[in-house]
């Protein structure tokens, strides 16, 4: 079985930022880390891509996109439990209005 081998965050971007700010190219990186070209590429491109303010699928490399992440998540989660005590509270009110009758 072929399992790939994962990366702590700050490995992948202290990694990406030798390509970006270091002027290391993508094989000296590599080579340097001893990691394969395709990953490299890939953690400057995400990189790259979150210095534009993107939201990354993936875990993200910098503070502020993992901050957003999570704020994101918290968003997501609280707007769910909105949506539960609405339909509660819509269920509650028709069964009184039904006890009325």
């Amino acid at each position: 079985m072929n399992k790939r081998k994962t990366y702590p965050q700050e490995f992948r971007l202290e990694a990406s930022q030798l390509v970006l700010d270091k002027d290391y190219s993508v094989t000296e990186a590599a080579q340097s880390l001893g990691v394969s070209h395709s990953a490299i590429r890939k953690w400057v491109k995400q990189l790259k891509e979150e210095r534009q303010g993107k939201t990354p699928t993936g875990s993200a490399l910098t503070q502020e996109q993992q901050r957003i992440k999570e704020l994101e998540n918290k968003v997501k989660r609280l707007e769910e439990h909105n949506t539960i005590l609405k339909k509660a509270t819509a269920l509650l009110m028709s069964d009184s209005i039904n006890l009325l009758r």
